[in-house]
């Protein structure tokens, strides 16, 4: 490349500083148009994964919530805080020793600690609820990965489709541009008539309103990519979702790994824990208490010591409601557990219905679809060409086109947001 000053001096009248200023000038010049030509950057899919999975406040906070509940394990195999009474017993109100703490040998100045113990299966009850709590905390974790990653390949769907619809629109209009072009001097020339130029018109502002709608759903996308991905969301879109990563038999086989079923396990676990924790309420606890009494100093001090024992005599009244109670809510977990496993069951063959039409519709649109549309247009032009047809022949055999190569992109959507869910079922 050949650097041109309009107003340099001849080579012989440059100083060496200023040749190398404008040397180091050139190379700039070529740097920044190098750096100008380059490809824009583009996002891939799986990089756009990890990038939500760390941004995510959502998973952020679901990991804040298991490293609470496992904070949570050693207080709950701890023994409650002990307690510190101080207190004067036997104070007289009356007589001579009246509020003396002295004077009478039965008024004593009391300090005393009590320390409770929960019966042992209560404490290992409650420990296996810490141990059940973290387990849900955990499985709940994996649940909101794969929804965001479900969510995330929705968006990246919507986007790569807005923005493929929008550049078949686009080439369309710049056609329907140049056809309005060309058409005032066929009019001119007697080769068409004045009505085609309407009809091309007509053609042009249903292609701009189609065009404003697809704009609106791609600014639509994006926003939701933006959601998860930030500013990098307004990157060009690099790849599609991959393809069916489990077969739809080992899906079926798999389908107790499925992730809003994996959290039952958890549940399960935490309500045997509960009930158990119930269970160890009949059994009652018992507590220790150790006190000093000081008296006056012609009177000994006195030390005593004590136990006391729960007495659980009214089970019918509090225990064993409580017990009945989680029972139904140990078998309100199962029957749920049964309900969605049959739930997404029933999803699942449908989505597998679905996605075996999708697959045949764009094999169609593909092979015979695509094809018979571009011919009739081909033909159509050719008829008018030869003044066999009008332009709106022409158009709507174009318009029949457009609406092909549409609904092939549309299809495509759908068949990738249905193997976005499908990949989305089975937790890690």
């Amino acid at each position: 490349m050949k650097i041109i000053y309009a107003d340099a001096p001849s080579a012989h009248l440059q100083t060496p500083r200023v040749a190398a200023r404008r040397t180091l000038y050139a190379c700039t010049l070529l740097l920044a148009a190098g750096l100008g030509a380059g490809p824009a950057q583009a996002l891939g899919y799986r990089e756009a994964l990890l990038l939500a999975e760390q941004q995510s406040p959502g998973l952020a906070a679901q990991q804040l919530q298991l490293d609470a509940a496992g904070a949570a394990h050693g207080a709950a195999a701890a023994l409650p805080d002990p307690r510190l009474s101080v207190g004067v017993e036997n104070l007289p109100v009356g007589g001579m020793d009246r509020w003396s703490l002295t004077r009478d040998f039965m008024t004593m100045q009391r300090l005393a600690l009590m320390q409770e113990v929960p019966n042992q299966a209560k404490r290992e009850a409650r420990v296996q609820v810490a141990l059940a709590r973290s387990d849900r905390e955990r499985a709940l974790i994996a649940v909101q990965r794969l929804q965001l990653r479900q969510a995330l390949g929705q968006a990246w769907v919507a986007a790569q489709s807005a923005d493929r619809r929008q550049a078949l629109l686009d080439a369309l209009l710049t056609e329907n541009q140049r056809l309005q072009e060309s058409l005032p001097a066929r009019v001119a020339g007697g080769s068409a008539q004045a009505g085609e130029v309407l009809a091309a018109r007509q053609e042009n502002l249903a292609l701009l309103d189609r065009r404003d709608e697809l704009q609106r759903d791609a600014r639509k996308a994006r926003t939701a990519l933006r959601r998860w991905l930030g500013t990098r969301a307004d990157e060009p879109l690099e790849d599609a979702p991959p393809p069916l990563a489990i077969p739809i038999e080992q899906l079926r086989a798999d389908l107790h790994r499925h992730a809003e079923l994996a959290i039952y396990p958890a549940m399960r676990g935490m309500a045997a824990a509960e009930l158990r924790e119930a269970q160890a309420e009949s059994r009652g606890d018992w507590s220790w208490e150790l006190a000093y009494s000081r008296r006056g100093r012609q009177w000994g001090d006195m030390v005593s010591f004590q136990l006391s024992f729960d007495l659980p005599w009214q089970k019918g009244q509090r225990q064993e409601p409580m017990i009945r109670a989680k029972q139904l809510e140990s078998q309100r977990v199962e029957a749920e557990q049964e309900d969605a496993a049959r739930r997404h069951l029933q999803e699942l063959e449908e989505s597998a219905l679905e996605l075996q039409t999708l697959e045949r519709q764009i094999e169609r649109l593909q092979s015979d679809g695509i094809a018979l549309a571009t011919d009739r247009s081909a033909l159509a032009l050719s008829s008018y060409q030869a003044g066999k047809a009008d332009l709106g022949s022409v158009l709507g055999a174009r318009a029949q086109v457009l609406e092909a190569r549409l609904r092939l992109i549309e299809l495509q959507a759908q068949r990738d947001g249905l193997l976005v869910r499908l990949n989305s079922l089975i937790t890690d």
